[in-house]
């Protein structure tokens, strides 16, 4: 079952102007299923998971696209980087656009080889797992999350049914990869449990040498513990007992296989009260879930870690509104020393739009209290949300509404 994805309105336009896209995300997001459906008749396809085509490329790349000329869709090209060069002289003899479709899961490395031979030539694009607006089949009416009226009337017009609290935790502990999300006939933890194994072997092997991969998963599940919380490498260090050295190691492999997502604290020259440590999430709650070892989402919402999920989740939504879209959004967090927190900052248009994540169905006006911390710092304030489980929206004050977690 194909569902139509946010990004494929992007994939379209960028393919009128750029000769090359690289579409980058963790794996089984969806990538080649998304542009094998966007793809005009015609194109070839050709995927470096093939051993055979992996070698060919790496060693004579004039005579791979030679056999596989474009328009063609390249798939893993993280495994022959050396392909990146024969591309920038197929783009600059050939400035036609929507030649060459490219998907990759390891983005730092991928990155490396645009900036050196494909600037100016590549559209990047990032894929995560599916939004809940495209689970509920409504992907192409969203818009990037900022609170305000215009954002408002326009999830009010394409909102289903008002998402409850045992959907929300179903949604979180299934996760957001395509073939768990929407089949419910796959058994979950033989989903995670495979995917885990395949990604320990294949990328984890392929970026570092990680010599222990048992302690390597103990990391990951110490890691999937603190999601939502501010990152500590000596903790995390101390739990798996590795060095400090290790475990920022380890973490820049999750990061950089999209595993997880580091949301930096927002701070600027005027007050030295505000915390310089990022904060840490899972691009996807499920996984997060399995590697918590919550049994059902049932006992999930009623654990320890239910506010934390929910708090994940939400967030990894908002983000989604905006790489699926094709855009990076600036986004913070805020915290100072008196423990003052705002768990999301919006930048956009030189204002800072607050926003609060709770798991609650009646919100009052002291969910958005430290919002007004920010006017103290000469900042200009845009409207602010407090994202909940309410079922429909309601002004908090003038410059706040409470949003519902079913509009996202």
């Amino acid at each position: 079952m194909y569902i139509h994805r946010t990004l494929e309105q992007t994939i379209q336009q960028v393919s009128k102007t750029f000769p090359a896209l690289l579409l980058t995300g963790a794996r089984q997001v969806g990538k080649t299923t998304l542009l094998e459906n966007c793809a005009p008749e015609g194109y070839r396809y050709v995927t470096l998971d093939d051993p055979e085509q992996a070698a060919l490329a790496k060693t004579d790349p004039a005579l791979f696209f030679q056999r596989h000329p474009p328009p063609v869709i390249v798939d893993e090209i993280q495994y022959a980087p050396e392909l990146f060069r024969a591309i920038k002289l197929i783009v600059d003899r050939d400035k036609k656009p929507g030649q060459l479709w490219l998907t990759g899961s390891q983005k730092f490395h991928l990155m490396q080889g645009v900036t050196e031979s494909l600037a100016g030539r590549v559209a990047v694009l990032d894929l995560t797992g599916l939004s809940y607006a495209e689970i509920s089949q409504r992907a192409e009416k969203v818009l990037p999350f900022l609170p305000g009226q215009h954002w408002l009337d326009a999830a009010r017009k394409r909102a289903d049914k008002p998402l409850t609290l045992p959907d929300v935790y179903r949604l979180i502990w299934r996760g957001s990869y395509p073939r768990i999300a929407l089949d419910p006939e796959t058994p979950r933890d033989l989903f995670y449990n495979a995917y885990i194994q395949t990604y320990l072997q294949r990328d984890v092997r392929d970026l570092t040498r990680v010599g222990d991969e048992r302690a390597f998963l103990q990391f990951l599940r110490a890691v999937a513990a603190r999601t939502s919380q501010l990152l500590n490498y000596a903790d995390l260090a101390r739990d798996v007992d590795i060095d400090q050295k290790t475990a920022k190691t380890w973490l820049s492999i999750l990061e950089t296989s999209g595993i997880i997502f580091l949301l930096q604290p927002w701070h600027n020259n005027v007050s030295k009260r505000l915390l310089k440590t990022p904060k840490l999430y899972f691009l996807d709650a499920g996984l997060c879930a399995y590697l918590t070892q919550w049994s059902s989402p049932e006992t999930l919402e009623a654990g320890a870690m239910n506010g934390a999920m929910l708090e994940n989740w939400i967030l990894m939504e908002i983000l989604k509104s905006y790489w699926h879209n094709g855009l990076q959004p600036s986004v913070w967090f805020y915290r100072d020393k008196d423990k003052r927190e705002i768990d999301l900052l919006l930048e956009q248009d030189g204002k800072l739009h607050p926003v609060e994540f709770k798991k609650t169905a009646s919100p009052g006006q002291s969910a958005s209290k430290h919002f007004s911390v920010l006017e103290k710092l000469g900042i200009e304030v845009g409207h602010g949300a407090v994202v909940c489980l309410k079922e429909v929206d309601v002004p908090l004050s003038r410059e706040v509404d409470a949003i519902p977690a079913g509009y996202l």
